[in-house]
């Protein structure tokens, strides 16, 4: 097959367009766009800047990728939206280019479900078969891991790191980092627990997440500053994968504290 562009779209000569793609009525693709084989934009579709999407995405009308950051800062620098390949971006979503004050470029993974209205930012890293529900909103320098879930109507505040298989409630504003494979949820978001149905769904072991789940309730206990229990766990379960994944994430922290559970 060719690639197939409707009449009423207007795409630039100078895109660089992979096989088999399809462009439907209304969409508007850039000069320095880059659409890899298969992709498919349904209609009403504005791809601009310096923005690449691999194979076999397919995208909604409304939605505006690549446009420049909605971020005062930026000074119409060259940066870079990079998407990967098999996700779906639904209607009205919007995701914008890096900045020259962090990394130049956004960058999405692949296998991801970004539903209506959800908003990826600039300079966001986000992971693979991620799921972000509607009017979910990453804001500027957030980081997001492998199968994380943004719930409907939340927030992640600049700079977040939401680490891999972790489940943000909907209508949640996040403050600050949550750790891998947790639940965060309410008004001012708190840490509610592991990620347990998530866990089972994509096959984890249940004597693996019993073992996470005592390790968790170790970390987050009254025994300790989170130092203190940091490395207590650390000594106590070094040899196990999944509760090293937080306590690397927890060592790592840097631009924002961790999300913690709710204290009684």
């Amino acid at each position: 097959m060719s690639v197939k562009i409707d009449k009423l779209a207007a795409v630039d000569p100078k895109a660089k367009l992979g096989e088999d793609v399809t462009i439907g009525p209304f969409c508007h693709i850039g000069p320095e766009v880059e659409l890899g084989d298969r992709v498919e934009l349904k209609s009403h579709v504005v791809v601009a800047g310096i923005t690449s999407i691999d194979e076999d995405t397919r995208i909604f009308p409304f939605a505006s990728l690549g446009h420049e950051p909605q971020d005062l800062k930026y000074h119409g620098e060259k940066s870079k939206l990079i998407i990967g390949a098999r996700n779906k971006i639904r209607e009205h979503v919007t995701m914008n280019p890096g900045t020259e004050d962090d990394k130049m470029q956004t960058v999405v993974g692949d296998d991801g479900l970004f539903m209506m209205s959800s908003h990826v930012a600039h300079d966001c890293i986000v992971g693979n078969h991620v799921i972000l529900a509607n009017n979910a909103t990453l804001a500027g320098h957030v980081e997001v891991g492998d199968f994380a879930i943004i719930g409907g109507l939340s927030g992640a505040h600049q700079f977040v790191r939401i680490g891999a298989h972790a489940m943000i409630g909907g209508m949640s504003p996040v403050e600050h980092d949550v750790i891998p494979y947790g639940i965060v949820k309410g008004d001012r978001a708190h840490l509610a627990g592991l990620n347990y149905i998530g866990l089972e769904r994509r096959g984890f072991d249940r004597k693996e997440i019993q073992r996470l789940m005592k390790a968790y309730r170790q970390l987050f206990s009254d025994d300790g500053t989170l130092t203190e229990l940091v490395e207590e766990v650390a000594a106590t379960y070094g040899d196990d994968e999944m509760v090293m994944d937080i306590i690397d994430f927890i060592r790592d922290m840097e631009k924002r504290s961790i999300t913690r559970p709710r204290t009684k």
